[in-house]
């Protein structure tokens, strides 16, 4: 079978796996999936500000409980790179409560209880998930470390250490270093605050000083949030939160107090090469994108955009991949209310690199042309995203996180809406999008490759920032 037969077969198999799951969901319409999320997902605030959300899932006795708070890179100038972080390894040691080293670990074990904890751009969370009938075991076990964490010096040490050999391995990965060359070129004077892994030398010389500094502006219960999950009654949760969490202190607004700064606009296209031994060539290009809060509307674009050309039948890829160009490509747009960045990756060969990038260069344009999206594209793109959607409220941890993320990020009143507003998008919608962000705009044009194949090529990073194969 050819590649373009075997493509072909995927995305039919593809699309009749979408139209059977929507089928068994209930024919979902493509409208009116907000009155359900609001149905399925209580919500309280409390008298300090902290925001509690209940999902009740009775599918299996377990609970899963997630600590969001609105940190992350997004709060790091460069002395604090990183820190958001190492706080987050911070947070599973010694409190007021289990004040001795690996005391709070072992509690874990008597819960029965699997936890973690993620740093991101815009969003720190932290979770456990256990027997549903350990609830109010699990909602205290997290109130320990956010109430009275101690941040004890012997602790510190070995968690810079863990974290310095998270550095060490994304070091010896040349993706990484291709990516962040990229990602420093795109951002400018803002790269601190999108790096939540940080930097070697700022990490080294973390004091539990900077730690209680993070602790007192960040983590408190108005920039806060507590998302249970599962086996639970919503009514339950809500009567535990107020007396586990009921006596957390309020404190100042942490983005009044300290405003998180605009990201620069990217005033010029730029190449970035990146020599590492690879066997094959990577391409990425990357734009300042739509912020979740201030361009809401182009984020629902963004997305629909961004699956449509991903779809292997689509006009992109049969120009890009079918035709051998490149072996794998794709688009991706990532919400964030602080500019989220728009990507495109792709791999191809040394011999067929130029020719690549010229024919993307032109593919890119062509997308504002009428009729580029399909009806039939758009439609099954917007069924796909409901029924993606509909199955994650169905899974009780993986859902915890989601809603952590969009409330942290955009608020649930984004969240609620996001499905109905991405069923509205129209072609003129992604076209406007596509040329108010990426048609024209200053971007960043990245290549990996090793340093034989760029000899061989004679590449150079101003050949790669000057437009090619464009009308």
């Amino acid at each position: 079978m050819s590649r373009k037969e075997t493509r072909e077969l995927r995305l039919t198999l593809r699309r009749s796996a979408v139209l059977a799951l929507a089928a068994l969901l209930g024919a979902l319409p493509l409208y009116g999936q907000r009155a359900e999320l609001e149905r399925r997902i209580q919500r309280q605030v409390l008298p300090n500000g902290l925001e509690v959300i209940a999902v009740e899932n009775r599918g299996v006795p377990l609970v899963t409980i997630e600590v969001d708070v609105r940190n992350g890179s997004f709060t790091q100038g460069p002395q604090f790179e990183g820190l958001s972080h190492l706080y987050e390894h911070m947070f599973f040691k010694a409190n007021a409560e289990y004040p001795e080293p690996d005391q709070f670990v072992a509690r874990a074990s008597e819960l029965g209880a699997v936890f973690n904890g993620q740093t991101r751009e815009e969003i720190v969370n932290y979770y456990v998930t256990l027997p549903a009938d350990s609830l109010e075991g699990g909602m205290r076990f997290l109130a320990a470390p956010l109430k009275g964490p101690l941040f004890r010096q012997d602790e510190l040490e070995r968690e810079r250490s863990v974290v310095i050999g998270e550095y060490d391995r994304n070091e010896s990965n040349p993706f990484y270093h291709f990516t962040t060359a990229v990602d420093k070129a795109l951002w400018t004077t803002a790269w601190s605050r999108k790096n939540p892994l940080g930097e070697r030398d700022v990490i080294l010389r973390t004091t539990p000083q900077q730690m209680r500094f993070i602790q007192q502006r960040y983590y408190i219960p108005n920039n806060s949030a507590i998302v249970v999950t599962g086996d639970v009654a919503p009514e339950r949760v809500f009567a535990i939160a107020r007396t586990v969490f009921g006596d957390w202190k309020r404190g100042p607004d942490p983005f009044v107090t300290d405003p998180i700064p605009a990201v620069p606009p990217l005033t010029h296209s730029q190449g970035v090469i990146t020599e590492q031994p690879v066997g094959s060539v990577v391409v990425m290009l990357k734009w300042q994108g739509p912020s979740a809060v201030r361009d809401a509307a182009a984020t629902y674009a963004a997305d629909v955009f961004s699956d449509v050309l991903n779809q292997p039948g689509s006009r992109f890829q049969k120009r890009l991949v079918d035709s051998g160009l490149f072996q794998s490509i794709g688009v991706n747009y990532y919400t964030l209310n602080n500019v989220g960045p728009i990507t495109i990756v792709g791999e191809t060969t040394p011999e067929r690199l130029r020719e690549a990038l010229a024919a993307l260069d032109e593919e890119i344009t062509k997308v504002v042309e009428p009729n580029y999206f399909s009806t039939e594209e758009l439609e099954f793109t917007k069924q796909h995203r409901i029924v993606d959607a509909m199955f994650q409220l169905e899974r009780a941890s993986g859902f915890s996180h989601q809603l952590g993320f969009w409330w942290a990020v955009t608020g649930l009143e984004y969240f609620y809406g996001y499905t109905d507003m991405m069923a509205k998008q129209t072609p003129e919608d992604l076209r406007r999008y596509a040329k108010t962000y990426i048609i024209g705009k200053p971007h960043i044009v990245g290549v990996l490759l090793s340093p034989e194949m760029r000899q061989r090529l004679g590449l150079g990073t101003t050949e790669l920032a000057t437009p090619r194969g464009q009308p």
